[in-house]
């Protein structure tokens, strides 16, 4: 089989996901279409050079709506001969962009692909679509739904972490992102975001507060405890899935979860004769990738099976990665994925999440990847593992080894 080599990854700060934020003037087309032309531009690409952009994006409505994918190729330097495709996965709807854009090349259809993803949650609210999961009866009922702070606060109380566990981790996440800005090791990948005169809108993750520790997170009230305790009372409905337990433990706040943040990337994928006519020389491989469901109403903790099953099926073990990127969409989900591998806390989220960076849905799971490749160089270490939890219960994964 065709080997699926990463070319080139990169991606749009983060910017606050509300009225005040820098890019809250940038629609999600033109965010796309400006970081299509960066891929074109850094790489000295053709505008055909590519087979298809497929582009994750999460809430799929007004400017998100109608196929973006499509419609940031024909508002970027991309030849119109170039089609799109707009998938979601929820949250791994960018790593699901580059999974499949990486099995399309090792199965031969096609030399290259632009893929990764875009979320405007300042613009385009999170739940705008209507969900048939959180609003039909007939589906809501059948699966326990419960939003996923309640999920995440189940994991919480059924794997025995504390408030605290969850905000020291939040406080190191925090820690960590400013590390990695003050040494500069984003500076591979992150571009700069300029207005239509070319002048600079957003050049780092404004979300970041490196301020941030135990005293100042332990002063916030946890979000969900009202919705789970009170009207409607989903803390009755998840004991109803889960008799065992006597209560919700409610442990998460607005500073031990993902923040809310506009934000896009993208990565390069193609084979070897596609780097050979570019002139470009592979940085690694995606060596697998992998996706399952699993309990929709604890719903958030696929990356465990997940990578349980990308490890059995390319006969690996948790020892043989190196770095692993586990998206902080909240604390628990990390602490339990540590817990499950028992991963020194060390090699994972290297250099924050995000808790500290925020989660523009459809486009973190390319951010990590990309990520973990410059952790990686960075390192001079061989193989790592990303992985994120998905919403109504699903995780995926993708591994990488450098070249």
């Amino acid at each position: 089989m065709t080997e699926a080599y990463i070319y080139d990854a990169l991606r749009t700060p983060r910017g606050k996901g509300r009225k005040d934020g820098s890019l809250h003037e940038v629609t999600s087309l033109r965010l796309s279409a400006l970081t299509l032309n960066a891929v074109k531009e850094r790489n000295n690409l053709d505008g055909h050079a590519v087979e298809d952009v497929i582009w994750g994006n999460v809430t799929q409505v007004m400017e998100q709506g109608g196929c973006l994918a499509r419609s940031a190729v024909l508002a970027s330097d991309l030849d119109e001969s170039i089609p799109g495709l707009a998938i979601n996965r929820f949250c791994a709807s960018g790593m699901e962009a580059v999974n499949l854009a990486a099995n399309q090349v090792k199965g031969g259809a096609g030399d290259a692909y632009i893929a990764g993803g875009v979320e405007m949650m300042g613009r385009v609210a999170m739940g705008s679509d209507g969900a048939a999961i959180a609003v039909d009866p007939s589906i809501a009922m059948k699966t326990y739904f419960v939003p996923q702070g309640i999920s995440a606060d189940i994991i919480a109380t059924e794997y025995g972490f504390t408030r605290d566990q969850a905000d020291a981790l939040a406080v190191e996440s925090q820690r960590r992102a400013k590390k990695a800005w003050d040494e500069g090791r984003f500076s591979k990948s992150v571009i700069t975001v300029k207005d239509q005169n070319g002048l600079p809108i957003l050049d780092h993750d404004e979300y970041m507060r490196p301020g941030t520790d135990m005293q100042s997170l332990g002063a916030l009230n946890p979000s969900f405890q009202m919705m789970g305790e009170q009207m409607p009372g989903f803390d009755k409905v998840a004991m109803l899935k889960y008799p065992h337990l006597e209560k919700i433990n409610h442990i998460h706040h607005a500073g031990n979860s993902s923040g809310i943040v506009d934000g896009a990337a993208a990565v390069l994928i193609g084979n070897k004769e596609f780097g050979e006519k570019y002139g470009l020389k592979p940085r690694a491989r995606i060596k697998a990738t992998a996706k399952i469901g699993t309990d929709p109403t604890i719903m958030l903790t696929g990356p465990v099976p997940v990578t349980e099953k990308i490890l059995a099926e390319n006969g690996m073990k948790i020892g043989d990665i190196d770095l692993f990127e586990v998206n902080e969409a909240f604390a628990s989900v990390v602490l339990r994925f540590q817990q499950a591998f028992d991963v020194d806390p060390a090699i994972v989220n290297v250099n924050g999440g995000s808790i500290a960076m925020g989660h523009p849905l459809g486009a973190t799971g390319a951010i990590i990847i990309g990520t973990l490749l410059d952790e990686l160089e960075r390192q001079d270490k061989e193989t790592g593992l990303a992985t994120l939890c998905i919403a109504s219960g699903m995780g995926a994964a993708t591994i990488i080894e450098r070249v």
